[in-house]
């Protein structure tokens, strides 16, 4: 059995690697632009195509891995999603024209869909409640570790504009997680409702005190007791609300800004006076921040209410955006100094991203969700997720010639604001909860007035 072969810390490793694969398929794109030019001819359309063809495919991943994990396995559905990972990667190595190189990044696309919508749910039912938010936050950790290794491969590979060997050596983490997922465990939820209570208790004292499963599974069994299949689920009253602000989270999470920094900081800081060497380095910076707060995020999620975070992320993340596009008005972008200028701002804007809005969205948006339609639901945000991802890739270069860097920066910022009075007025809070009280509390919440139905699960003060 798998549980009996891998350790508490491989589980949550192997099971976050999918986000490295995200991370690193996300970032190596915006250095190996720079070179691909040299070969295929881009417009900026083209350009922004190259870049969000992954996108179109994240969004039919996204779409089809969540319900699919409900029916046949978090685990299988993961192991489905490297092999699909290593196709993409062999295509866009070897791809002789921009049609091949868009098959290969739609491709890939089916594989990140998938990992948004697989990797935080399978985390977070295997997370004990206390840790939930710690690792959970893996995921995003992950991310931003390949985002990192994608940049220093950029740079290792810039002298010879090696782009092929950029997208390439996704092969070998994609290779990593295909034999890794074989030793991985099963989620216990999932055991629980599809296999047996035994499989899901030896799963569970891989991960949980002994003294924790009983309870567990007794508030497990209860919600499963008035539970309806996936898809009545995904269609009552009570769980729109939810699902809604589930979507709009993930969406604000894309379009607030941080994707323009990932897929086009190279381009933005060539365009804005620095050699490509350079400007790749500087991203590399950029990567290595956004790795160290990521990880510093990871030791206090779990002390600090998820709210709170979100809305000081929020103010840092909108103040940055505006001292940028002030600077850029008033000293341009003429100067080396202005170029720096840019590398400092958009570090902040990433300081405060990556303490907040990255790691907290990928806790937060299975625990909204009922177990029996998680894996759905979550990936129905994820689809939504891809969406706004797809519109910043695809039409950012386009904005930045038509308006400036300076004015779509503040738009962005305008963007941050609306965020803020979302997380405000709609986001629940869910620390300190278990995965069943927050489905009791969301049932109660939305559907007491109209069902009879009471859910007898002790609620926290």
């Amino acid at each position: 059995m798998a549980s009996k072969i891998v350790s508490k810390k491989l589980i949550f490793f192997l099971g976050a690697l999918g986000g490295l694969l995200y991370g690193y398929d996300m970032g190596v794109i915006s250095g190996a632009l720079l070179f691909i030019k040299d070969d295929i001819p881009l417009t900026s359309f083209t350009e922004g195509l190259v870049v969000s063809s992954m996108l179109i495919g994240a969004i039919v991943g996204s779409g089809f891995s969540g319900p699919l994990s409900d029916r046949m396995g978090r685990r299988r559905v993961v192991f489905m999603v490297s092999v699909i990972f290593i196709i993409g990667a062999l295509v866009l190595a070897a791809a002789p024209s921009m049609a091949v190189l868009v098959t290969g990044r739609l491709i890939i696309g089916l594989a990140v869909g998938g990992s948004t919508a697989i990797v935080p749910v399978y985390l977070s039912e295997m997370a004990p409640t206390e840790q939930r938010g710690s690792l959970s936050s893996l995921n995003q950790l992950m991310i931003t570790i390949g985002i990192l290794a994608s940049y220093l491969v950029n740079y290792a590979f810039a002298p010879i504009e090696g782009w092929r060997w950029m997208v390439g050596l996704a092969v070998v983490p994609s290779l990593i997680l295909m034999i890794g997922v074989l030793f991985m465990p099963e989620s216990p939820r999932w055991l629980l409702e599809h296999r047996s209570e035994e499989a899901a208790r030896r799963v569970m004292k891989l991960t949980r005190k002994p003294d924790k499963i009983d309870q567990e599974i007794d508030e497990m069994r209860k919600i499963n007791e008035v539970s309806d299949s996936t898809w009545k689920v995904l269609s009552s009253t009570w769980l729109r609300p939810t699902l809604l602000i589930g979507c709009c989270f993930a969406l604000f999470q894309q379009i607030i800004g941080i994707n323009a920094i990932i897929y086009y900081a190279p381009t933005i800081f060539s365009e804005a006076g620095l050699g490509n060497a350079t400007a790749i380095l500087g991203t590399v910076g950029i990567g290595t921040v956004n790795v160290i707060i990521t990880i510093f995020a990871i030791m206090i999620i779990d002390k600090i209410d998820r709210k709170k975070l979100l809305v000081i992320g929020n103010i840092g993340m909108v103040a940055s955006l505006l001292i940028m596009a002030g600077l850029i008005w008033t000293i341009g972008l003429d100067s080396s100094f202005g170029a720096w200028i840019i590398v400092a701002c958009l570090t902040l804007f990433i300081i405060f991203f990556a303490f907040t809005w990255g790691p907290i969205l990928w806790v937060m948006l299975p625990e909204l969700f009922p177990m029996r339609a998680r894996g759905a639901a979550t990936g129905i945000s994820a689809l939504v997720l891809s969406i706004g991802s797809l519109l910043v890739a695809q039409f950012f270069p386009m904005l930045t010639d038509v308006m400036g860097i300076g004015e779509v920066f503040l738009v962005f910022a305008v963007i941050g604001i609306a965020a803020l009075i979302f997380v405000l007025k709609f986001l629940p809070e869910t620390r300190g909860r278990s995965l069943e009280e927050i489905e009791a509390d969301l049932r109660s919440r939305t559907s007491a007035k109209k069902s009879n139905v009471l859910i007898r699960i002790h609620m926290p003060n």
